[in-house]
């Protein structure tokens, strides 16, 4: 008789939901940000962000129990080292993220109606709507700031002169490959908005002079030609095989001869079911996209080799930071 799974296991796993929303609620709220400098009882954080003072006192509690906060003589502060990665202003804040999850969250609410096909994910209120688009944005930057450089190491950008990164989002990517190879120009595609976040954070980066930024859609608009590097990161699971196709398509047409795709996602096992982080995050674009999900190497190098993509290989096989290459003729 198999022993994998076990009562406590399984119940400790279905608890798991707890904790998680005790936290997003708390960063929602901002009471990481609030407790940073001064301890409050809960009666002056109940004033403090309008709230009910039973309610916020068993959130406090829990947040205290999670070792989030602490409480001495009645009054609430965040301790210190979660003061350092989920307060507002801190500069290494995972609350983008947090923030993000909560949005993840309420797309995951509807996940029995979208099985059952009773409902669609609701774009218009979803992940990149407007009041979600920043906390999205900022999001992927503190995942990729933080991994950017050992990505660029992986892909090995020698050689390259003129980067296209495509859905570049703030830059995080951009920056590290000017980083590393210092002859190295980049054209950066995004939608408007957040080409204006990319245009902060590259101008502090004092990276400017290197980094033609172009908004646009890639759904609808042709990308800007002439490079030989072309960056696909975090996107393809958001689409379509037949979105994919299109969009690779596009690529190649920007790319000059002999010019490189570099493919960044999840790269599933040939049954979909491995790693276990790829097909939770298929159920997650199920339950925020019309048509995205995680893809195997074979279904990847199919929708490169249609549009003429060649010499195409998987160069990294971990997790979200998986890499496949091709190569245009």
């Amino acid at each position: 008789m198999s022993d994998k799974h076990t009562d406590d296991a399984i119940l400790k796993m279905v608890h798991g939901f707890m904790a998680s929303r005790v936290i997003i609620s708390a960063a929602e709220l901002d009471l990481f940000t609030l407790l940073v400098n001064q301890a409050r009882t809960a009666e002056e954080v109940a004033e403090a962000i309008g709230a009910d003072l039973r309610g916020i006192t068993i959130l406090l509690d829990a947040l205290c129990a999670l070792g989030f906060l602490v409480k001495t003589d009645g009054a609430y502060q965040t301790e210190s080292s979660a003061a350092k990665l989920l307060s507002a202003d801190a500069p290494a804040s995972v609350r983008p993220m947090v923030l993000h999850m909560g949005s993840v969250w309420r797309n995951w609410s509807n996940l029995n109606d979208i099985v059952l096909g009773k409902a669609v994910p609701d774009l218009k209120k979803g992940i990149l709507d407007k009041e979600n688009f920043e906390a999205f944005i900022g999001a992927m930057h503190v995942v990729a700031s933080r991994n950017a450089p050992g990505v660029v190491a992986a892909i090995g950008p020698d050689g390259a002169r003129r980067l296209l990164d495509v859905g570049g989002g703030s830059g995080s990517y951009t920056l590290a490959f000017l980083e590393a190879q210092p002859a190295m120009r980049a054209t950066l595609f995004d939608k408007p908005p957040v080409i204006e976040m990319a245009r902060t954070r590259i101008e502090a980066a004092a990276m400017a002079d290197r980094v033609k930024l172009v908004p646009g859609d890639f759904y609808k608009h042709e990308l800007p030609a002439g490079h030989d590097l072309a960056l696909l990161s975090a996107i393809i699971h958001q689409n379509s095989p037949a979105e994919n196709e299109e969009l690779y398509r596009k690529i190649h047409r920007a790319l000059d001869a002999g010019g490189r795709i570099v493919i960044r996602d999840h790269v599933m096992s040939p049954d979909h079911t491995q790693p276990t982080e790829g097909a939770l995050f298929a159920v997650n674009m199920l339950a925020g996209t019309r048509g995205g999900g995680t893809y195997t190497f074979e279904e990847i190098e199919a929708g490169l080799a249609a549009v003429g993509f060649v010499s195409i290989r998987q160069i990294q096989s971990k997790a979200m930071f998986s890499l496949v290459e091709g190569f245009k003729l």
